[in-house]
């Protein structure tokens, strides 16, 4: 598995959303995406944590590998 990178929340949100995901809604510094019936959370911080990020892409379904492809193109 890949090294994760320390990115912010807005940075998570765009890699995402290459990957077909929509801004579904925002509660607070937390914004809720959504990708058929998979969904998941991302807190809008500097720096997501490296845990917190597996995390998020577990929820999601995505592979670590696949995300690290979202957020260079």
């Amino acid at each position: 598995m890949p090294k994760l990178p320390r990115i912010s929340g807005a940075e998570v949100v765009r890699a995402l959303e290459r990957l077909g995901f929509e801004r579904i809604r925002q509660s607070g510094s937390h914004v809720i995406m959504r990708r058929g019936v998979r969904g998941c959370v991302v807190p809008m911080h500097n720096e997501v944590k490296v845990g917190t990020l597996a995390g998020l892409l577990r929820q999601a379904e995505i592979s670590p590998n696949e995300f690290i492809d979202a957020l260079g193109t």
